[in-house]
């Protein structure tokens, strides 16, 4: 409260610790009733998919009312609407699956060997985010983060690593799709836990083992 009386934000400023977490928490009160059946959000990304355009159509004209009724505006420059691919949040999805960001993939193909532990610890955790598309990645990058163990100080380059660096270049250039799951097909419940913590994995058997 001011002299001149109350004042708040219109738009959602940045540096507030708390801002990306109320405004989620905010989106998902707005659009609750399509999340996980037409929409996903993350934060103030969107993204609305459908069985068939005609369905698409129906299900955009839905979100840009709700949107409307709250007085979210969107920017025009900044959507894509009826699209067949969409880039979202570091991936490629379309009707066929989930995939890695192409863009992404040649900054990991192109990477330069690393040469201190600051270059190093950059490369795995930016090649970390695309994981779940690589097979054995733990195996895959042992050599690499056994050179970080016990904070050293300068890196120890050695040919298992370099192997490592390469092998794990290639796997990325490699990378298969990830399908979407198919629900008439049955799931597999994966569960671990320990005295600190639980742990799942849901997967589902596609195509010829």
């Amino acid at each position: 409260m001011t002299p001149t009386g109350h004042y708040e934000y219109l738009v959602m400023p940045y540096g507030l610790a708390n801002a990306p977490s109320v405004f989620q928490d905010f989106m998902h009160t707005v659009l609750r009733e399509f999340l996980h059946k037409s929409v996903l959000v993350h934060i103030d990304d969107i993204l609305i998919y459908s069985w068939s355009l005609a369905e698409h159509r129906w299900h955009v004209e839905e979100v840009l009312q709700r949107l409307r009724d709250y007085q979210l505006f969107l920017k025009a420059k900044k959507c894509a609407f009826h699209q067949p691919s969409v880039h979202f949040l570091g991936y490629v999805i379309d009707s066929s699956g989930v995939r890695m960001d192409e863009g992404k993939v040649a900054a990991i193909r192109d990477w330069p060997v690393p040469t201190t532990i600051k270059e190093l610890q950059r490369f795995l955790g930016f090649a970390n985010f695309y994981r779940r598309f690589i097979r054995g990645y733990s195996s895959l990058t042992s050599p690499l983060t056994n050179l970080l163990q016990n904070k050293p100080k300068s890196l120890t380059w050695n040919p298992a690593a370099m192997q490592a660096f390469d092998t794990l270049k290639t796997a990325f250039t490699t990378a298969p799709l990830l399908a979407h799951p198919d629900p008439k097909l049955p799931f597999i419940v994966e569960v671990d836990a320990s005295t600190t913590g639980v742990g799942a994995v849901l997967s589902q058997q596609q195509g010829s083992p």
